[in-house]
């Protein structure tokens, strides 16, 4: 058998993250200052696989590109593959077809986030046999999800898209493992009542052909980060579990407490720090309360502000507010305080934002 490859999806709109993503792709949005796609490719690192196709769009395609690189970072050799516009996961399968080759791969959404790594999932896959494998997790709403049922063995049965009258709970993460039979599969189906082609449609396709297709399910936590709530619990659980105390910048006359992470260049004064926080690279807090799970990207300014519970992207700036919490805030956005006596808010907000005040 050849060596396993991975599959990683890094296209589409990010619709529910606008406006963060209307310039950006929404698998680069930070957790804890590291992009979405810095955890998958983590993942995929530790399980051995050493070949990583990553799927792009036109209209983001550049900015994975110079953010991920060359997957030395990992130990990954990675090449893009461009797909021109969204036709389905199993779409992006046929776009990365000449990559991929007679390879087994793992095929990753690159918005999604789990709490462990892969090595099992990958481990189920080569002792079942299966043509495929699909990542499972329990959740409480499952007519939100594609949702598999299957049988004592953990052998599945049928998968139904977002059904009203689920059959069982397990709802397909969005990592897959598919041998070369994925292909043919996806060769027999025909574009959905949206016009794409459906990864459920082939998976269900092996199906009907006899072929083995095996569940893993996930008994950590799994997070899909396309709203901004989902985003700041993925936040929260990344701060918490996997962030130790670093201080490599400048501390003056603050307090600091709990799991803090000061990367190199950022300066805090008078400030109190309790954690898990991380600060970015060159950012500047400044006679300010900074509280749990909060991230501060890279050159942002904080002064005379109290934070928390709060992912604040690079280059912001927060001046004199009174309690900034449970917010998300873009690139080179600022959050002040007007010092004038003036009894109106004053704003400037782009399409699809959301401002509660």
């Amino acid at each position: 058998m050849s060596e396993m490859k991975a599959l990683v999806l890094s296209g589409g709109k990010g619709t529910r993250l606008r406006p963060l993503t209307h310039t950006g792709a929404k698998q680069l949005v930070p957790i804890a200052n590291r992009p979405i796609l810095a955890y998958v490719l983590d993942n995929i690192a530790r399980a051995g696989i050493k070949e990583v196709g990553i799927i792009i769009s036109p209209e983001t395609g550049q900015e994975v590109r110079d953010t991920m690189g060359d997957g030395s970072d990992w130990g990954v050799a990675i090449t893009y593959i461009m797909q021109e516009k969204p036709g389905g996961l199993a779409h992006a399968v046929v776009t990365g077809s000449a990559f991929l080759g007679d390879s087994p791969f793992v095929m990753y959404l690159g918005d999604n986030l789990i709490g462990t790594g892969i090595e099992s999932f990958v481990s189920t896959f080569r002792s079942t046999g299966a043509d495929a494998v699909i990542l499972l997790k329990p959740v409480e709403n499952p007519s939100s999800f594609g949702v598999a049922q299957t049988d004592s063995t953990g052998r599945i049965i049928c998968l139904e898209e977002k059904p009203k009258a689920p059959k069982s709970n397990l709802a397909l993460v969005g990592v897959y493992i598919f041998s070369t039979e994925i292909h043919k599969a996806i060769s027999r189906i025909k574009p959905s009542a949206r016009g794409e082609l459906e990864i459920t449609d082939a998976i269900q396709e092996l199906i009907n052909q006899g072929r083995p297709v095996h569940s893993h399910v996930l008994d950590t936590w799994w997070l899909d980060t396309g709203k901004k709530d989902d985003l700041l619990a993925a936040n929260t659980i990344v701060l918490d579990e996997w962030y130790k105390r670093d201080i490599r910048g400048e501390v003056e006359n603050s307090e600091v407490t709990g799991r803090v992470t000061i990367e190199e260049g950022a300066r805090v004064v008078n400030s109190t720090l309790r954690g898990p926080i991380v600060i970015g690279k060159g950012a500047v807090i400044e006679g300010s309360f900074i509280g749990p799970f909060t991230s501060i990207g890279a050159k942002t300014r904080v002064f005379k502000s109290i934070v928390e519970h709060c992912v604040i992207l690079s280059g912001s700036e927060v001046d004199h507010v009174d309690r900034l919490e449970d917010s998300l805030i873009g690139r080179n956005a600022k959050v002040r305080r007007c010092h004038e006596k003036h009894e109106a808010l004053r704003l400037m907000i782009g399409d699809d934002s959301v401002v509660e005040v």
